[in-house]
């Protein structure tokens, strides 16, 4: 594929952040997903720090967004863990984590959603609470690379 198609196919794959396409497509070709997703990856690692903590910036908040507001991925991806049916106790949970999280980090708690309930995920904030800003910083990258191999998977079949 030329830059531009394989920007406009792969761009959403790292949430607002087409820049992490446009540097992978330099490694290419690739013979397998894996491949794809290793450049995608390696894009994300050699990126400055303020590129890095636009990344983690670019994604919502867990269970307290409209999904009308949500990216076509993102709403996937929360509705299957079901973030789109929260009780209003679920719903004020999360939105106290969420701004404890904001708080203390200043940047949105990312969890690859998918395959997890809402009270594993509800737990799984509480427990990140306590991480320091750099564990927390390096986590969400790992996520959002969890997250990045789901889409890679899911456009592409596999």
């Amino acid at each position: 594929m030329e830059l531009i198609e394989f920007v406009r196919e792969l761009g959403g794959i790292y949430e607002h952040s087409p820049w992490v396409a446009e540097a992978a497509w330099h490694a290419g070709p690739f013979s397998t997903l894996d491949q794809l997703h290793d450049a995608m990856q390696q894009s994300v690692r050699m990126a400055s720090p303020a590129q890095k903590l636009a990344l983690i910036q670019a994604h919502p908040q867990l269970g307290t967004e409209k999904l009308s507001t949500l990216t076509p991925s993102s709403q996937a991806e929360q509705s299957s863990a079901k973030l789109d049916q929260l009780s209003a106790q679920e719903k004020a949970e999360f939105e106290r984590l969420n701004a404890a999280y904001q708080q203390r980090f200043n940047f949105p708690l990312i969890i690859a959603v998918a395959g997890r309930t809402r009270v594993e995920i509800l737990d799984a904030m509480r427990a990140r609470l306590g991480n320091s800003r750099e564990q927390e910083f390096e986590k969400c990258l790992q996520e959002i690379g969890q997250i990045a191999k789901l889409r890679l998977q899911n456009l592409m079949g596999a």
